[in-house]
């Protein structure tokens, strides 16, 4: 949920930048339905009951989705923001695969929202996480909405979000015009 607020501070920033909104039209990001494919993996896997349905399988198939996602930020590294949101992408997909398939998340950033319960769900308590500096250490203010536990790869990516939509919706730089000799100069000197 942390990346849903980058998308409105990519366009408020962008109007700071005196861009304009109708510019998105012209950002072409490649591979995007395998992103939303991703995405919705894990909407299904975290917001039904498919995720304890799966049981064991539940962790290889949300490294799967994550890869999804990976691989369409990678396919997009030219266009600018997308080289930060790929730096956290990769952040959370090591630190996923890092501790087999789970995020894991600080105690006390997970109870300060009054989180936990049945299910497998997109951050989880592990006794002794690997690389926990890459883990859910971070809890959102709970009078936030849909207030999570985020990680340092969540900010990069929802800087490099934010970034991409505001660095799109500014204008294109003017074209510069080929010098060319006036006529009758001497264009020899």
């Amino acid at each position: 949920m942390f990346i849903l607020y980058a998308i409105p501070i990519g366009i408020a920033l962008g109007y700071l930048l005196g861009g304009h909104i109708g510019r998105l039209a012209d950002l072409r990001l490649r591979w995007i339905p395998l992103a939303l494919v991703g995405l919705l993996m894990q909407v299904a896997l975290f917001n039904t009951s498919l995720g304890t349905a799966l049981g064991d399988a539940a962790p290889a198939i949300y490294v799967v989705s994550n890869l999804l996602v990976f691989a369409m930020v990678l396919r997009n590294l030219r266009v600018p923001g997308m080289a930060v949101a790929a730096v956290g992408a990769a952040s959370n997909l090591i630190a996923i695969v890092a501790n087999e398939g789970y995020m894991p998340a600080d105690p006390r950033a997970f109870a300060s929202l009054g989180l936990g319960g049945p299910g497998y769900t997109n951050s989880t308590i592990v006794t002794d996480p690997v690389l926990p500096f890459l883990t859910d250490i971070f809890a959102m203010p709970a009078w936030m909405p849909a207030a999570n536990v985020f990680s340092v790869g969540d900010v990069l990516l929802g800087v490099g979000v934010a970034l991409t939509i505001a660095l799109a919706m500014r204008a294109p730089a003017p074209a510069v015009a080929a010098s060319t000799p006036e006529l009758g100069s001497d264009a020899t000197t």
